[in-house]
């Protein structure tokens, strides 16, 4: 049972891992390189979808890779799992304080309401974006390693 939790969560771990590294270095791209309003249109439409899905998925795979820690504590690798566990934290916590308050802000957006410093706001949950997928990162390569 032990095995089946550490593959599927170390998939689900993947796949947001993916979505997130797709966001920003793919779908960014693309909207970036659109006009001005469709850019800040398609990043505003972007952060409903998204925003809708992804808090489900961050705070589910932290509660697996606890749920892993716990349940492995005795075996090989859990200090990875335990690690990684705090970084999926880290994720949220710079999610809920950084990039959360600039995409509900945007996703609230029209060529008729957006503010002056939109374009600052969006480089700005950018930069972050690209800080949150690097710890993304540690976190699932921590648990690929836990289980070799």
């Amino acid at each position: 049972m032990l095995n089946a939790l550490e593959v599927f969560t170390t998939v689900a771990v993947g796949v947001m891992v993916g979505v997130e590294f797709s966001v920003a270095f793919v779908m960014n791209r693309i909207l970036n390189a659109l006009p001005e309003d469709s850019r800040q249109l398609g990043h505003a439409h972007g952060g409903r979808m998204l925003g809708a899905v992804m808090p489900v998925w961050y705070i589910g795979s932290l509660v697996l890779v606890v749920v892993w820690a716990v349940a492995g504590w005795h075996h090989h690798g859990t200090g990875l799992v335990v690690t990684a566990a705090g970084l999926l934290i880290l994720s949220v916590v710079m999610s809920l304080l950084l990039l959360v308050p600039i995409n509900n802000r945007n996703k609230t957006w029209t060529a008729e309401n957006r503010p002056e410093d939109w374009k600052e706001q969006l480089n700005r949950w950018e930069r972050w974006h690209y800080v949150r997928v690097a710890v993304i990162i540690g976190a699932f390569t921590l648990l690929v390693a836990a289980l070799t």
